[in-house]
């Protein structure tokens, strides 16, 4: 059932909310929170149909606020609020309501959604798009106790890492960051059972894609090892290389849909590791309400220090390499050297 409302209020769409329910037969309110999506016209429907699926696990009402650009002055200055009010089939499991702010209501949503947020429930908001730096210090931000960004739709991911790390709060999250937990999960259990010392680490993914930063990132602040980060075409993350003394640890995606596990004395095993759509990575962030501190120290590692171990690997691999045989035949390893060999020549020259 849908309802729409032109030049309405937040009072006129709760009543339109119970009408809504009284006329399909369930008057009853069985959600669970109130999911706030801030987005544009373009992206609504992409964003709308992911937490519709999402809410067959999470029952919830969906408050969908777009901003719309006035075309004149004398528009700018008329604040609006247009509605759609949609329940039963139309909304997943629980209710929707597509708000349309015109004129210097833009500046003021949280005075249009603060009115129809669930008594007595959790609030999750979530930008699929572009986001502001500080999504806890926002008004619309401010309401929900999970704020959810996508750096992947950003123009500039590792910038805004950059800015998420400087401005985060307990609560804050990315679905960048939720891409790469069944890689996290294959990892933590590879090394559970072979705990082996790692000695570094090499991340393999495209060159735009922040969960291959924060992956690596992750890797660098729970190991404490160098980890270098290469690109390849995708799709996405495609390879996790993790060295030991015993042999290097190696999760290979290349087709973005299975996985190969080889590990030293072991024969290789496939896993499946398909890449999720949108509704899956929403209903994983749902799950859970509590501030994820394991994001919170990796996004704080910093991607211009993993830059710097990455720049750091080769150098710190080539003198650990020649150490072994340093003792076996010094004059020769010391005779590789750059610097002593410009010396050297002078004597033999005269």
């Amino acid at each position: 059932m849908k309802i729409d409302l032109t030049e309405t209020t937040s009072s006129k769409i709760n009543a339109a909310l119970v009408q809504a329910r009284r006329a399909i037969g369930t008057p009853a309110i069985g959600m669970v929170l109130t999911l706030v999506i801030v987005t544009d016209e373009e992206n609504a429907y992409d964003a709308l149909k992911s937490a519709n699926d999402a809410s067959h696990e999470h029952p919830s009402r969906i408050i969908v606020v777009i901003r719309r650009v006035s075309r004149s002055p004398r528009s700018r200055r008329d604040a609006r609020l247009d509605a759609e009010v949609r329940v039963g089939t139309d909304s997943g499991t629980g209710e929707t309501v597509v708000l349309r702010l015109y004129g210097d209501l833009v500046n003021h949503a949280q005075s249009a959604v603060l009115p129809l947020l669930l008594p007595d429930a959790p609030v999750v908001v979530w930008w699929p798009e572009e986001a502001p730096s500080d999504v806890a210090g926002d008004p619309l931000g401010s309401l929900g106790q999970r704020r959810i960004t996508d750096t992947y739709a950003c123009e500039d991911p590792a910038a805004h890492l950059g800015a998420r790390a400087a401005a985060y709060a307990p609560g804050d999250t990315d679905l960048s960051w939720t891409r790469i937990t069944p890689w996290r999960s294959m990892l933590a259990a590879a090394l559970d059972q072979r705990p082996l010392k790692v000695l570094s680490a090499t991340v393999e993914g495209e060159g735009e894609n922040p969960s291959c930063e924060l992956l690596a990132m992750w890797l660098a602040d729970r190991l404490q090892v160098p980890v270098r980060r290469t690109v390849s075409e995708g799709p996405g993350l495609t390879a996790v290389r993790l060295e030991t003394k015993e042999g290097d640890i190696v999760l290979d995606r290349a087709d973005g849909s299975l996985a190969t596990l080889c590990m030293p004395g072991q024969p290789d095993r496939s896993v499946a590791l398909k890449r999720r759509d949108t509704a899956e990575l929403l209903a994983e962030e749902l799950r859970r309400l509590d501030p994820d501190n394991t994001y919170a120290a990796s996004l704080k590692f910093g991607v211009a220090k993993l830059n710097t171990a990455a720049a750091a690997k080769p150098a710190a691999t080539a003198k650990a390499a020649p150490e072994p045989e340093a003792e076996a035949s010094a004059p020769d390893s010391g005779s590789t050297k750059p610097a002593p060999a410009k010396p050297a020549k002078k004597p033999a020259a005269k």
